[in-house]
């Protein structure tokens, strides 16, 4: 499964401006709203992503974070994306602030596709020269170009 399909112009923020981790999450999980059926699937995965945060800070490092949760409030994986204006510290193990921010949420029940995504989500934001160019992004258009491009270069699926 490729990552690009997961994302479209409600779910990429581009230049986007935060105060703190727990706005930026809020943010992020606010954005997959349309996506969910109920208010109470939208809290489900707000409840499930911080509660995945507090185990460890999902700040992996060279400025990237990754929040994630898998809940039984999608059946579906859900995605969203933010490219910080500012960095922001995020607890991360470098103790770097951080710029990119993928969030990523799936079903309770496909943990192996969930490891899959989250697997190439660090492979992808492992290339520095991928992390420069989402980093010179400054639309949407640009971000989405930029990670279809990527996968199609490597990974054909």
């Amino acid at each position: 499964m490729n990552l690009f399909p997961l994302l479209d112009q409600v779910t990429v923020l581009p230049n986007f401006a935060v105060g703190s981790k727990e706005e930026l999450i809020n943010a992020l999980v606010d954005i997959l709203e349309e996506k969910l059926e109920s208010d109470e699937q939208l809290e489900e995965v707000r409840n499930a992503v911080f509660e995945r945060e507090e185990i460890m800070s999902t700040g992996v490092g060279k400025g990237l974070a990754i929040p994630h949760a898998k809940t039984k409030a999608v059946t579906e994986n859900l995605a969203a994306f933010a490219l910080l204006k500012e960095p922001l510290d995020f607890d991360s193990i470098d103790d770097e602030p951080v710029r990119l921010v993928f969030l990523l949420v799936g079903p309770e029940s496909n943990n192996s596709q969930h490891i899959k995504l989250l697997s190439r989500i660090s492979r992808l934001m492992n290339s520095g020269s991928f992390r420069e160019k989402i980093l010179g992004c400054t639309s949407t258009e640009e971000i989405l170009s930029a990670f279809k491009e990527e996968e199609e270069k490597y990974f054909v699926s």
